[in-house]
């Protein structure tokens, strides 16, 4: 059972939407799927040649083995307890952690937000109401200490992404859109605007107010900047 792993970044790489690195540990080369958000932190500060530190989950199957690796010990453990749903294999568990944050998704369950859980590609109505049930049961402690906090929990760093978004709420609420939808779009709001920042791309206020319209306008579960 590996349960981290110390070594040289070899190379990194993206293959269908799938993001990896390889890493020399004693001479021995270890490929292993990582987070979006990680791969493009690499990318962004050039890192190469250097020891990085991951924790595994190890998947064995019957023709491969599988590692996946994250930089913190609750990543890791908030996709082991993503796997232990029935139905979700690693991929969508992948897909959960790449698209929000362990905070944003007990947020999710906590309010009940399907539509939000249900962006993540893969996840249907029947598999989001399964995951949001158990992990509602086993987060309540988490969920009962984020309804206690009264900071918001889905500040973005950059100040003028903050002020787009605030400008956003109320565009949206000069357009008619109830406190509680408007709310239920901005944690994907913000972490959309997270990656774009990463990947060095320009992010606007007609961009943000459209993507918004459309996803409250819209049943579709696969919409994007």
């Amino acid at each position: 059972m590996i349960s981290w792993i110390t070594g040289d970044l070899v190379e990194s790489w993206q293959a269908n939407q799938k993001f990896f690195v390889l890493i020399n540990c004693q001479g021995l080369g270890y490929e292993i799927q990582i987070l979006e958000s990680f791969f493009f932190k690499l990318k962004k500060n050039q890192i190469s040649d250097k020891k990085i530190t991951l924790w595994i989950k190890h998947l064995k199957k019957e023709d491969s083995d599988l590692l996946f690796g994250f930089t913190s010990k609750d990543q890791k453990n908030f996709f082991i307890e993503i796997l232990n749903i029935r139905g979700i294999g690693s991929q969508i568990g992948m897909g959960i952690l790449n698209k929000f944050s362990i905070s944003q998704v007990i947020e999710a369950i906590n309010t009940q937000n399907k539509k939000l859980i249900c962006t993540v590609p893969g996840l249907g109505q029947k598999m989001t109401d399964r995951l949001i049930l158990e992990l509602k049961n086993k987060f309540k402690n988490e969920m009962r200490i984020h309804e206690e906090k009264h900071k918001d929990t889905f500040i973005n760093k950059n100040t003028e992404v903050n002020k787009m978004i605030d400008d956003l709420q109320l565009a949206l609420k000069s357009l008619n859109y109830k406190k509680k939808e408007i709310n239920s779009i901005l944690p994907i709001i913000i972490k959309e605007t997270e990656v774009l920042t990463k990947k060095e791309t320009n992010i606007s206020f007609e961009n943000l107010l459209k993507f918004a319209m459309n996803y409250l306008d819209k049943d579709s579960s696969n919409i994007a900047l």
